[in-house]
């Protein structure tokens, strides 16, 4: 199948040279999730996923959108969100006021987690792909949490992403701390859903998992051909506790146990590491996931990237589905970290797409394009787009999305979806949500 965009500028997503003209839009291949063979995980594509390509001209009888001279690139992707966190907006205070960071995750999130069902499930995946397609991210990849509602949860949430035509990356925070029942559905839920689907090991962070749960999930990751992804020194206490526990730092103990090993692997906040930390990770074929907006809520310091290399992704953790303004937060937070470039936070936001081609996992392509309606009192060039992305763009831009060859947004509203149906879905559970949590 063949989309035909009349009068694009297109902007190369790697070396932002602009050209304007006609674009022929060649979907790639579907390919539906399927049993792992040759240890690759499940889902892999066997050739590039769609193209985009000039054309002097086109046929009279093609399916065509008129870009009208709007500025075309590739659309965006998330490299780290927590779709749990859909129904928060706006609940309930919790008992009392947080004074730390473990006390927010205790009496906020923790909480939130343990509350939910399948229904809230079902309604935080639809309500977060509608609002990632409408800021032109066609992929999520997604840290989960229902610890009592483990089973399941996963394909649900692949089932409401498959449905409205976002792609996705799923794994389940697995934790010790919800005690063994709880845990041994959620080990399951894993196990069972990489076995037919791609997707990562999830942890969720050093200090709630045991060496016991390490092992496991490392041996999971190895089973599948995948990598783990954890939440990584995001706070102080983080390594405080390992150092105490474990007496190694956090980084050195995940790479003791492999999970440095995968370049499938995520390692998500990373803002309390020390240099040797910094190199081991620099040394390793692991991906890093910067998340700036979530730091500053959280009050837990300021993403440095000194040290780290050059594989360093952004995500939003869960704040909401705009990567734009996750990268423009970025690029700010970076002023007070010694300093980034705009290309710096551009590449940044752009090497997601690196990671899943490396990675060898579907859903991501060439054919996934966001059509932009930027009306800049200033030219745009290839040597200032950064500049445009950081200081000028915004979901509003966001003209219109094709994903897989196909349009599904056009003037900021999801095509063949009835989207006031699905956010009064959300509302109705959320409101169940939050009588749980009063």
């Amino acid at each position: 199948m063949t989309l035909w965009l009349r009068d694009a500028r297109w902007i190369d997503p790697a070396t932002h040279a602009i050209r304007a003209g006609h674009l022929a839009v060649d979907a790639g291949e579907a390919v539906e999730p399927g049993a792992r063979s040759g240890g690759t995980p499940a889902g892999v594509r066997a050739r590039p996923p769609g193209s985009v390509r000039f054309v002097d001209t086109i046929p009279s009888d093609a399916e065509t959108y008129d870009c009208a001279g709007r500025l075309v690139t590739r659309a965006f992707a998330n490299a780290h969100h927590h779709v749990y966190s859909a129904l928060a907006r706006g609940m309930p205070a919790p008992p009392r006021t947080p004074t730390s960071f473990v006390e927010i995750l205790q009496l906020v999130w923790w909480r939130l987690d343990k509350a939910l069902d399948e229904p809230m499930i079902r309604a935080s995946a639809r309500a977060v792909a509608v609002d990632a397609l409408r800021c032109g991210c066609t992929f999520v990849i997604d840290h989960h949490a229902s610890p009592n509602a483990a089973s399941g949860s996963l394909h649900a949430l692949a089932e409401e992403f498959d449905a409205l035509g976002v792609g996705h990356l799923l794994c389940y925070e697995l934790s010790d701390r919800d005690g063994p029942e709880r845990l041994t559905a959620a080990l399951d839920e894993t196990d069972a859903y990489l076995r037919t689907h791609p997707g990562l090991v999830g942890l969720h962070a050093s200090f709630t998992v045991s060496d016991a749960l390490l092992e496991r999930a490392a041996e999971l990751a190895v089973r599948h051909a995948t990598g783990v992804h954890v939440h990584v020194a995001e706070a102080a206490s983080d390594e405080e506790h390992c150092r105490r526990v474990h007496d190694t730092t956090v980084v050195e103990r995940f790479a003791r146990a492999g999970l440095l090993d995968s370049p499938r692997t995520l390692l998500v906040h990373g803002l309390h590491l020390d240099d040797d930390e910094r190199a081991r990770i620099a040394a390793s074929p692991a991906w890093v996931v910067q998340n700036p907006e979530s730091n500053r809520h959280n009050a837990v310091g300021l993403f440095d990237p000194r040290g780290l290399g050059e594989r360093i992704l952004l995500g939003t953790d869960g704040m909401h589905s705009d990567m734009l303004a996750s990268a423009r937060a970025a690029y700010l937070d970076g002023q007070q970290t010694g300093g980034c470039s705009p290309d710096a936070i551009v590449r940044r936001l752009r090497r997601v797409h690196e990671y899943l081609a490396q990675g060898g996992f579907a859903g991501d392509g060439a054919d996934d394009l966001v059509v932009l309606d930027d009306p800049s009192p200033t030219p745009i060039t290839q040597a200032n787009w950064s500049a445009h992305v950081l200081y000028g763009l915004a979901a509003r831009h966001v003209h219109a999305v094709i994903r897989g060859g196909r349009l599904v947004v056009e003037r900021g509203e999801v095509l063949g979806v009835d989207t006031e149906r699905i956010l009064a879905q959300a509302r109705e559970q959320a409101a169940r949500l939050w009588r749980r949590l009063a």
